[in-house]
Formats: C-alpha cells, structure tokens, sequence
C-alpha cells in the first residue's frame, strides 16, 4: 500500500505544507532575533557627518606627518585582566614630546560593548603609562590620541593580539 496506511488527502497535504513553512518560519524568526540582540551597534552615526570631517582628517594627518614624531606603544595583557600600555614619545630630534595629553583605547573589532578607554600619566621623560581592566584576549585595535591645547595633534591606530 505504501509508505502511508491512509490515503493521501487534500487535508493531510495541507498540513504538511504548514508544518514544512511553519518550521521554516519559526526558524527564520529565531535567527532575526538572535541576530538584532547580538548586534553590537553601528560604526558611525550618520555616513554624512563622516564624510564632512574627512577633509580635516586629510590636513590633521598631513600636520601629524609633518611634525615627524616617534611614538612607540608597548601594550601587554596581566592574567588578571588588566592590559598595560606604555608609551615613549619624542619629536623628530629625540628630545621628548611635552605638553600633550596622550590617551589610549582598546577597541574590540568586533563587539563594540567590549571598547576600554586608557588614561595615561606622563612618567617623565617621554613617556606615559596607563592601564585598563576587563580585557579579554584576543584581536584588538589600539587607538592612541594625543591633545595638546584641547586640539588632537596625534593620532594612530594598530591591530594588536593580547593572550
């Protein structure tokens, strides 16, 4: 008789295709939700405000180029949790960089929330150190700023992998 001991109806057919569609569906709906709770947010706020500061982003990359500093970071994750950065900074003669308040950022490529913010204190000489807690290993991005006069002078960003 076949795979069915019953005949094959309309009926039958007809819930089989609203189970096929509703599982489909139901799965479909899952996978949005998942998927808008994860979301982590968005890059920029509005593309056109972005892309009005681009102009002042070329002339502040074309002065930082200029001023031809030498700004090295030493950034190393504790087991705890704790990441610490240490950064030297002269300007193109060797002498040390004064007068700059220099500020780091771990960005998480990939999780926004996950962003910690670095506030470093001159040690002398060149250098600042400062440290951040809650960072997890893994990919980051190292932002360093630098401000001098409540106008950013320096600015770098790098990849960086902290075990």
């Amino acid at each position: 008789m076949g795979v069915f001991s019953k005949p094959v109806t309309g009926k039958s057919v007809l819930v089989m295709l609203l189970a096929f569609f509703g599982t489909v569906i139901g799965v479909n709906m899952t996978m949005m939700k998942l998927a808008i709770d994860t979301l982590p947010g968005t890059e920029v706020d509005s593309a056109y405000s972005a892309s009005l500061a681009y102009e002042s982003e070329i002339g502040a990359a074309q002065q930082q180029s200029r001023r031809d500093w030498r700004v090295s970071a030493h950034l190393t994750r504790q087991v705890e949790g704790s990441a610490m950065l240490r950064l030297e900074a002269s300007d193109r003669q060797g002498n040390p960089v004064r007068d700059v308040a220099f500020t780091g950022r771990l960005e998480r490529p990939t999780d926004k929330r996950e962003d910690r913010f670095i506030a470093l204190a001159e040690a002398g000489g060149g250098t600042f150190v400062g440290s951040a807690s809650g960072v997890r290993p893994g990919q980051w991005d190292l932002i360093i700023e630098g401000d001098a006069g409540g106008k950013r002078v320096f600015l770098s960003k790098s990849r960086v992998v902290l075990n």
